[in-house]
């Protein structure tokens, strides 16, 4: 199988952040067309993410998706078989390895006793009895003697090593052959598929579209009587998002929450890249699970203020639920205490980690400097220079223990902003709570 040797650039990482969200939340902002149907951009953006499996054919319901899955699936056990093979093949190589270094070391040295015990025999013989000489001599003979024993047990035990472990090695060099040509043209056919339907799919698309307008509209699977019910039991429970916002935090809040939602649509590329990567072309990443559990930390901390606005957080409320507005308000505010410790303890230490993830020894020292406070913030942007962002030899701060090494300092500053967000929102929560306190509902 061919090799995919590829690792994300951290710009490309941060960048892709940024931008993938605010695509998705203009895309998810346009008028959606009065008649469903299928997108030829979304068939070709399937075709590449997921075309190995016959993704973009069942999204238009086209069962020939079927003839992907078996060949996919012979790419994944010619792979297993191979790595079974190779596997082998490394074992048993270094058996005979073994086997041939002791080998080279024994025969030499059993060569040279049995060599030299007769002359220790005749030693042995023709020295005076319970002399010093005649001891000295029994002991080199016995020395001897056990050598020999030794070293024909150790060659007798390597060659039988070895022979038992070379045709093991040779089966196996064979297998990992037959087994990754078997993965390797499985996979071309997959690749020469996929070249046919990259040409057919706008046709594919017209005709699921043609399907589609003969079909029956389908009916809301909601009944509207438990919908109704529900709505009664919990007026939230279905309350869109845009209602929740009251005040300029609250709109910020919402906007963030909504912003690194998106995120996890990007986990499913990155975690689906490195699947076929490891399991397809034997190339796990060294990547990918790094920037997914450093994107889902910042993700769960933003959307903080977000879950905090819509009341999402999981609370026991046996008590809470059934007090009027005005008395959920004053128990609010007392308990508001508690969340003020922790979310102004997590704004500040998460300022303290961020300053020193960028003040660490690195080789932007005028960054370092600022962080340190030893020079101003405009002496710090005096101080930068184009090969500041482009030489690969400067790290920008803290970086993780990863061979990726990625820059940790973004992450942790979004520890503070997620801290920043928590407060605010706090804030907006005790003025709503004493308006209803006010108000009397």
């Amino acid at each position: 199988m061919p090799q995919i040797d590829f690792t994300l650039p951290h710009w490309a990482y941060w960048l892709g952040l940024i931008l993938f969200p605010v695509a998705g939340m203009i895309l998810a902002r346009r008028a959606r067309p009065d008649r469903p149907g299928y997108s030829v951009p979304l068939a070709y953006l399937i075709l590449v993410t997921g075309g190995i499996l016959g993704l973009h054919r069942f999204y238009l319901k086209s069962l020939l998706g079927l003839v992907y899955i078996p060949i996919f699936l012979c790419v994944l056990w010619g792979n297993a078989q191979e790595r079974e093979a190779r596997s082998a093949l490394s074992d048993a190589t270094n058996i005979v390895k073994i086997a041939e270094r002791t080998l080279d070391r024994e025969r030499p040295r059993l060569a040279t006793a049995e060599a030299e015990i007769d002359q220790l025999r005749a030693e042995v013989a023709t020295a005076e009895p319970d002399s010093f000489a005649k001891k000295s001599a029994e002991r080199r003979l016995k020395r001897t003697e056990d050598a020999i024993v030794t070293g024909r047990d150790r060659i007798t035990t390597a060659e039988a090593e070895l022979a038992a472990a070379d045709p093991i090695a040779k089966t196996a060099v064979v297998k990992r052959a037959f087994w990754a040509d078997v993965a390797r043209y499985a996979f071309y056919a997959i690749l020469a598929l996929l070249v046919i339907d990259a040409v057919l799919i706008p046709g594919l698309v017209r005709r699921a579209d043609a399907l589609v307008a003969h079909e029956a509209p389908e009916e809301s699977l909601i009944d509207p009587e438990a919908a109704e019910k529900a709505a009664q039991i919990d007026p939230d429970a279905r309350k869109p998002d845009h209602e929740w916002a009251e005040t300029w935090i609250d709109r910020l809040s919402l906007f963030t929450g909504e912003f690194v939602s998106y995120w996890a649509v990007i986990a499913v590329f990155v975690y689906y890249f490195e699947v076929i990567s490891r399991y397809v072309f034997n190339s796990p990443t060294s990547w990918a699970h790094e920037s997914m559990y450093l994107m889902f930390g910042m993700q769960y901390l933003i959307a903080g203020a977000y879950a905090m606005l819509t009341e999402s957080h999981v609370r026991v409320d046996i008590f809470y639920a059934p007090l009027s507005r005005p008395r959920k308000a004053w128990v609010d505010l007392l308990t508001s205490v508690f969340f003020f410790i922790f979310a102004g303890t997590l704004m500040v230490t998460s300022y303290i980690f961020a300053m020193d993830a960028i003040a660490v020894p690195s080789g932007n020292s005028v960054i370092s400097d600022w962080a340190r406070g030893q020079v101003g913030f405009g002496e710090m942007l005096g101080g930068l220079s184009l090969r500041d962002w482009t030489d690969p030899a400067i790290r920008w701060g803290e970086i993780s223990f990863n061979e990726w090494e990625v820059p940790l300092w973004p992450m942790k500053w979004m520890m503070f902003v997620g801290g920043v967000l928590l407060v605010l929102q706090g804030v907006s929560k005790i003025s709503k709570d004493i308006r209803a306190i006010a108000r009397g509902a």
